[in-house]
């Protein structure tokens, strides 16, 4: 079972962390190799710090109140004619519909065409012997299941802190990251959503050094 987070009140805050100022009334800690989750109401802030840098966080949202609406890669990818993500991005549902905004971001691109890895994808990129080892998909099934949500629940997701370029001939490559220790991301909700979060057991990938590391999760009120 993958650890849980950890509320995170006696890890001392940097009033800079937060990309938008605003009342904390989250602050949690994902362990290495963990999911997470939670509910962002409409008008707050989700920042999302990359502590050690590198460090992928597949990402999935729904609306609290029908999860059958839930993030597009599609809808988001056609809306703003583009695939990198950036600040001002809006993140589209399937019904088209706004769910989140980026309001901050401090890595050049984010990416929502790369997926999420699993325990089949991971045999093949390192070798049948990491089949013990859980992926994003394994991290997100288990965080889906705590809110009544299934395999046929989960889509392409969003990866924040994850490099991955559309070379010259339309081919995708995972090269090393573009961001550091301490990058952030800023989501305000534009309607509640629940937010699940997998902080990727990319163990076997060097675009982290091999090295996984905790993810915070910071929610602010205006």
């Amino acid at each position: 079972m993958p650890p849980r987070p950890v509320h995170a009140p006696d890890v001392p805050l940097d009033p800079s962390e937060p990309l938008v100022p605003g009342d904390i009334v989250l602050d949690e800690i994902v362990a290495p190799r963990a999911p997470w989750s939670a509910v962002i109401r409409a008008g707050d802030v989700l920042t999302i710090v990359d502590v050690g840098g590198n460090q992928s966080a597949d990402f999935l949202a729904y609306a609290a109140d029908d999860p059958e609406e839930r993030y597009s890669a599609a809808d988001t990818i056609a809306w703003q004619r583009n695939v990198y993500v950036r600040t001002g991005t809006v993140l589209r549902s399937n019904l088209g519909r706004p769910m989140m905004t980026v309001v901050g971001n401090e890595v050049d691109r984010q990416d929502t065409i790369g997926g999420a890895c699993s325990k089949e994808s991971n045999t093949l990129r390192y070798g049948h012997h990491t089949l013990y080892q859980h992926g994003c998909r394994e991290n997100f099934l288990a965080e889906a299941t705590r809110h009544g949500l299934g395999a046929r629940d989960l889509v392409s997701n969003l990866n924040w802190f994850m490099n991955v370029p559309v070379e010259a001939d339309g081919s995708l490559g995972i090269v090393d990251g573009m961001s550091a220790p301490g990058k952030r991301v800023a989501l305000r909700a534009e309607r509640d959503v629940r937010v699940i979060v997998s902080n990727c057991p990319q163990m076997n990938n060097p675009c982290n050094d091999f090295s996984c590391t905790p993810l915070r999760m910071i929610v602010t009120r205006p």
